[in-house]
């Protein structure tokens, strides 16, 4: 593997992981991470994950890019490990700084490139994102948008959707240029009306570990009303640990707390919610083998 591509911020936080928790009784996957990014006081490598994510009962991963490095890191982890498979794209906040460089277009056939890979199954993580972007870079984002949405459809893949105070627009525009067949919403940060809205459509809410947050009653309301066989769950790792462990380093391995968390809300037993979400994950991005 390549060197990994950047390093989260240490400042303020536990740098310790946490400990591997108890593992389900039936293997489920993470849908989305980034596991090219380096966390920890004693940062672990993709192999090192990939070994605490097996102790923890994780069949694999979806590792998802955000520029045309990790994406190309993405793409090599896949095609290097039997368990990792890659989402590539242009975050939506990375958008206007490729337009303005005058190169979004070319990180745009990147993208298309590395979609046509076997181990690549989605174009992610892409959308829209009114928190970090200024009224300038929307124009951008949006045009990059609708670009990796015409990418998914072209290749016959999933697409991942960043969705971050956009929810009207995002939704609006899945209308108007047509939704991919397989859509997920990552890290889903909707609320009941939106989870409604999206089920009508078909779409794939993902769940992450800030459903288990005290202020997050919007989204353990979206869990309750979305159908099972459209739940997938995800760290997003290294970011949006589970509690207890809040702020400190995620990864992988720690899906069985927020997929337990899940079951205790929907009142259902956690093995048997583990085995739709894997049955789900497999629908969505085809076969890890």
């Amino acid at each position: 593997m390549s060197s990994y591509v950047t390093q989260r911020r240490a400042e303020g936080r536990d740098l310790r992981y946490p400990e591997i928790p108890e593992p389900l009784a039936v293997g489920v996957y993470d849908n989305h991470a980034h596991l090219e990014i380096l966390d920890g006081d004693e940062p672990l490598t993709l192999d090192e994950h990939m070994q605490r994510a097996a102790a923890a009962g994780i069949i694999g991963v979806v590792n998802a890019g955000g520029d045309i490095e990790s994406s190309r890191w993405c793409a090599e982890a896949a095609a290097t490990h039997p368990r990792v498979l890659a989402a590539v794209a242009i975050h939506p906040n990375d958008a206007p700084l490729y337009e303005q460089a005058g190169k979004l277009d070319d990180a745009i056939a990147v993208i298309d490139e590395l979609a046509a890979q076997p181990r690549v199954r989605a174009i992610g993580e892409t959308g829209l994102d009114f928190f970090r972007t200024g009224e300038d870079g929307l124009p951008a984002q949006s045009r990059s948008f609708e670009a990796h949405i015409a990418l998914a459809k072209k290749h016959d893949i999933a697409m991942q959707i960043h969705d971050r105070d956009a929810h009207r627009a995002v939704l609006d525009t899945l209308i108007r240029v047509g939704a991919p067949e397989r859509t997920v919403f990552h890290c889903y940060s909707g609320d009941e009306a939106m989870a409604l809205e999206c089920a009508d459509a078909g779409y794939y809410l993902s769940f992450a570990g800030n459903i288990t947050f005290k202020n997050a009653q919007d989204l353990r309301d979206s869990l309750k009303v979305t159908p099972l066989e459209r739940i997938l769950v995800e760290t997003d790792a290294p970011f949006l640990t589970p509690m207890p462990y809040r702020g400190r380093p995620n990864a992988s391995y720690l899906i069985p707390i927020t997929v337990r968390f899940m079951a205790a809300e929907l009142g259902i037993d956690a093995n048997d919610l583990a085995a739709q979400i894997a049955e789900n994950t497999l629908r969505v991005y085809g076969s890890f083998d």
